[in-house]
């Protein structure tokens, strides 16, 4: 197999203890590992020092997509206790009710046509089982559908969050700047960024953009074909409006860096890339799937965190600064007490 194409090499050992379980109290307080991707030289800062490193005329890009309670808890007639979790944002089809996809656990299999009752005004129906362990399920609620979810429904941590949700978690599982409700994970990149900064960076002439890529569980899907790729990566929904084009085209053309924070932002500016440099107005699915050899045309920078052993993540911030690189700074990272994952610390990779 070639190199850089197979599985193991995408591969380390990360110790528990490394897995971050809760947020830094300050958002800007996380520490943020600065990566040349020429050179290889590595800095280590905080976050809240993160505009030392950008100019006046750059661009940051931001995914506006806010992560809504998709985890809900409920009974079965038979008692026997049912979670449920929504991979996409209920679509309402008439007043009062809404069909969604969905993952669950329960001791025994759903059936079709099984009503799951839920705390507050909520039930679920289920409209059809999959051997995956998916379902097609409908919500049958009272009033507004958004209001339902956030008395019914949870956070949804990620898997490797091993504890309960706590009431902060509804603030800080969600980046200061989310608007456009979809997501099912939080573009984590993003979470490091507190309003005071916002406000510093347009003070300081720094130019901001703002796409929606919803956040799928597929995120979490670890990479399993041995050659990677022969990998398919999930579709998520993407909205790239007029203003973004218009601010980020600008940026590269007087000659400044557009900086995407997340990988989810990098996959949409280089899934609407122009092939001048630019980029096109964009609304709907986005399965870019980014590899060792990509060509990137948009993205000059990129703030991201540390992510999982065999993600597509660590492979696509493996295709921007090289595999050697990203994988050398990850041990000198445990060696430095770093935070991994969702509430850990960052990477600005230069």
């Amino acid at each position: 197999m070639t190199a850089g194409f197979s599985l193991n090499e995408y591969d380390y050992d990360l110790p528990p203890h490394f897995i971050a379980q809760h947020p830094t109290e300050d958002r800007s307080s996380s520490r943020l590992m600065v990566l040349n991707r020429e050179s290889g030289q590595i800095t280590h800062r905080f976050f809240r020092d993160f505009l030392d490193y950008i100019d006046p005329g750059d661009c940051l890009v931001f995914n506006n997509s806010k992560v809504f309670p998709a985890r809900i808890r409920g009974l079965k007639s038979t008692g026997g206790k049912v979670e449920v979790l929504l991979l996409n944002f209920p679509e309402e089809t008439r007043k009062g009710e809404a069909c969604a996809s969905a993952l669950y656990r329960s001791s025994r299999p759903l059936k079709k046509g099984q009503k799951i009752s839920c705390q507050g005004p909520l039930e679920i129906e289920v409209l059809e089982v999959y051997p995956s362990g998916q379902a097609s399920i409908k919500l049958i609620f009272q009033g507004e559908l958004f209001p339902v979810l956030e008395s019914c429904g949870e956070v949804p941590l990620p898997p490797y969050i091993r504890r309960p949700q706590v009431s902060s978690d509804i603030e800080r599982y969600q980046t200061v700047y989310a608007r456009e409700i979809g997501s099912v994970a939080a573009p984590t990149a993003g979470l490091h960024f507190t309003k005071r900064q916002l406000e510093l960076a347009k003070k300081k002439g720094i130019q901001m953009a703002w796409i929606t890529l919803h956040v799928g569980y597929g995120t979490f899907a670890p990479v399993r074909a041995s050659d990677i790729r022969e990998h398919k990566i999930h579709s998520e929904w993407l909205s790239v409006t007029e203003d973004a084009v218009e601010k980020i085209n600008f940026t590269h053309k007087a000659g400044h860096r557009v900086i995407a924070v997340g990988t989810t932002t990098v996959r949409a500016l280089e899934a609407t890339a122009d092939g001048a440099g630019g980029i096109k107005i964009y609304r709907g699915f986005c399965d870019l799937y980014i590899l060792p050899g990509h060509r990137f045309r948009v993205v000059d920078r990129m703030i991201t965190n540390f992510h999982l052993p065999k993600s597509s993540l660590l492979i696509l911030v493996s295709a921007f600064a090289g595999r050697d690189k990203i994988l050398s700074a990850y041990r000198e990272a445990m060696d430095s007490g770093y935070r991994f994952f969702s509430y850990g610390d960052a990477m600005f990779i230069i």
